[in-house]
């Protein structure tokens, strides 16, 4: 019942020794749902749009990889069910993906407060980004973070807009140094719209 709850229990941890026996086998079954929870905006910003499943994997690896027992379940639940989307919305690990260190901190110092730029556009109308405002994404010199974590709230009509495979929907910036748009494509859109209800 808790994917429906959309949140994930104690219940549903394996023991680590069943995960590590099974982890490569669902690590690549996930991989087709994850390429379709993917886009690419620009040189350098990729959305990755989380669900059930996706923070299911993700909690398994905390705990397989930091090996912390039964005390780290609490935590790695309380980090990552709130990146399990509610119904009519999507939720989003947003990342600026640099290989080279001195690249990275000067693309991320012209970007700061990037997250307050983000929107996803359903049939011409934009939806703006909510974010988290407990934890500070913008260093002092104005360097922003590179993860982000963003909610687009979808209201009944949006919803409709987004499943109509007539209408465009994209994901794009309206910063100043990083003005980019994509196109979320049809695929990719009929995976996202289930996380709707």
């Amino acid at each position: 019942m808790p994917r429906e709850q959309r949140r994930i229990t104690r219940d549903d941890i394996l023991p680590m020794t069943q995960y590590g026996k099974e982890r490569a086998e669902r690590r690549k079954a996930l991989l087709p749902t994850k390429k379709l929870r993917r886009v690419e905006v620009g040189p350098h910003a990729t959305f990755y749009f989380e669900n059930y499943d996706t923070m299911w994997l993700q909690v398994h690896e905390m705990l397989f990889i930091e090996r912390g027992g039964d005390e780290q379940i609490a935590d790695e639940l309380s980090a990552y069910n709130p990146l399990i989307p509610a119904k009519g919305e999507l939720v989003a690990t947003l990342m600026f993906e640099i290989d080279d260190a001195d690249q990275r901190a000067r693309v991320l110092r012209q970007l700061t407060a990037i997250e307050e730029t983000a929107f996803l556009d359903v049939a011409g109308e934009r939806i703006k980004a909510s974010f988290e405002t407990d934890v500070e994404r913008t260093a002092e010199d104005g360097k922003t973070s590179s993860v982000h974590f963003l909610r687009f709230r979808l209201n009944p009509v949006q919803i409709a807009r987004f499943r109509d495979p007539t209408a465009t929907v994209m994901l794009g910036f309206t910063h100043t140094n990083y003005g980019h748009i994509a196109i979320v494509q049809p695929d990719a859109r009929a995976e996202l719209a289930k996380d709707l209800g």
